[in-house]
């Protein structure tokens, strides 16, 4: 790993926790907040590939556990792991790594509806199915009443998937990291 990725893996990391100072949206019957740190997700997988951006959200979640407040609404600590939100947070993780394979599988023919697409499914079809079944099991209520309680927040994230599907293609045709990332690799010979 260059000292390159190591400056986009934090810069990234940052750019999840500036996008807490956003206020959270709660939705009092689940109590899960709507945040912008989900756009954060969806960017760093898409514009910095699986390993980055899987390793930026890594890192947020370990400044988060040990205590600074970078989630949304000032909350941090090893605490939230284990509540409500514990099934996003870890799901954070999978759902960068997912949608940066994903980008890097389909990186030649990638445009604004295939990078949509893909952060639509890294970031909500992958994220969710951790975070509802999670959410149900801290809260001790069935999984189809926590998919309930989730399904308001689908709109936003649609919304953040539009907008990192723009970044995403912005920075592919402008500074394309992934594909740089690839000429780095050595060849098989």
């Amino acid at each position: 790993m260059s000292i390159r990725d190591i400056v986009f893996i934090a810069l990234f990391a940052a750019i999840i926790a500036a996008l807490a100072l956003f206020p959270p949206i709660i939705i009092p019957l689940i109590n899960v907040p709507i945040t912008a740190q989900s756009l954060g997700i969806m960017l760093a997988g898409g514009v910095l590939g699986a390993t980055r951006g899987g390793l930026s959200v890594i890192l947020f979640l370990v400044l988060v556990a040990i205590g600074l407040p970078l989630l949304s609404g000032g909350r941090g600590g090893f605490a939230v792991f284990f509540g409500p939100t514990g099934g996003y947070l870890i799901g954070w993780i999978v759902a960068a790594v997912v949608i940066g394979f994903l980008t890097e599988r389909f990186w030649h023919r990638l445009n604004y509806v295939s990078s949509f697409l893909i952060c639509v499914f890294g970031g909500i079809v992958v994220l969710y199915a951790i975070g509802i079944p999670w959410s149900a099991a801290v809260a001790d209520i069935p999984v189809a009443t926590a998919a309930a309680g989730s399904a308001p927040f689908i709109p936003g994230d649609i919304v953040k998937a539009l907008i990192a599907a723009v970044v995403i293609v912005t920075v592919k045709r402008s500074y394309p990291l992934i594909e740089a990332e690839r000429a780095d690799r050595p060849s098989a010979a």
